[in-house]
């Protein structure tokens, strides 16, 4: 019998001798493709409408309570008074994206094509976690800076510029801890299912449904039953925070004497919710 022979034929593929890039990079590549899809930049018109609306909505209103102020011997409301009136609609905002940044890939099982590149399970969780939290701190400082803006722009001199800059931080450091624990509770919520319509009700359930009860306690209890059932809404959790740490005079939330207790409950929702995050990439199958 005739030897086998075998002929091994060029359709010119070429090894790869450019630069091999790290885990940091790639990672650092999910976090901004992720905060640009929450914008719905390098999509369809269509993508970019609601959050576009969303923010210039958030802005207008802020220009609003701008005028109104300016017009009246103190403003209508503080910095971190905007952060708190303000968290229950920009809850909207996550409830959409968190589902377009978790649950897109999960159903379309791109996660095995990340998993098989150098991006770890938790590189991925995390970069997803800080793109939500940045996209939501921006949908914050928007209205912020209008604020600043204007109220410093009206001021009368560059000491109340200072001023009105010096009453603008704890508005932002507000505007980071509201973000950080909405996107600790929203992006969990979305990783657990394909389908965006039901990730988006699940969030919107948890943030909007527990407030009527929180609420009504608050309302119709007495003493130390009032003073925590703000801990049943996330909402209303945030503005306790803001009334604890920086004594808010919008008092959206009563904490009494439980502020620190409002504190705690924030930052282990924090934690909690970043644990449960990388834990369901860990269990996704790659």
């Amino acid at each position: 019998m005739p030897e086998a022979s075998g002929v091994i034929h060029d359709i010119g593929y070429q090894r790869y001798n450019g630069p091999r890039l790290s885990r940091r990079y790639s990672t650092w590549s999910i976090y901004v493709h992720s905060l640009r899809s929450a914008f719905g930049l390098g999509r369809t018109a269509k993508a970019k409408v609601l959050p576009a609306g969303m923010f210039a909505l958030a802005c207008l209103a802020s220009l609003i309570i701008v005028i109104v102020s300016s017009q009246l011997p103190e403003p209508i409301l503080t910095y971190v008074g905007l952060v708190s009136t303000f968290t229950y609609a920009i809850t909207a905002f996550a409830a959409i994206v968190a589902p377009e940044l978790a649950s897109r890939d999960l159903r379309n099982s791109l996660l095995p094509l990340y998993f098989s590149r150098p991006p770890h399970r938790t590189n991925y969780a995390l970069a997803k976690f800080g793109a939500l939290a940045t996209a939501v701190f921006v949908m914050f400082a928007g209205p912020l800076l209008i604020m600043f803006i204007g109220l410093a722009f009206s001021s009368g001199g560059i000491g109340d510029v200072v001023v009105e800059l010096v009453d603008l931080a704890p508005g932002i450091t507000a505007a980071l801890i509201h973000a950080i624990v909405i996107a600790a509770i929203a992006l969990p919520l979305a990783s657990l299912t394909g389908r965006r319509v039901f990730a988006t009700g699940m969030i919107i359930a948890v943030f909007l449904l527990s407030a009527p009860i929180s609420g009504a306690l608050q309302s119709f209890s007495s003493g130390d039953a009032a003073y925590l059932a703000g801990l049943l809404n996330p909402v209303n959790l945030l503005n306790g925070v803001d009334e604890w740490l920086f004594g808010t005079t919008e008092d959206l939330t009563l904490i009494g004497r439980y502020g620190s207790i409002y504190g705690v409950a924030a930052l282990l929702i924090a934690v909690l919710g970043i644990t449960l995050l990388m834990w369901r990439y860990k269990k996704v199958k790659a």
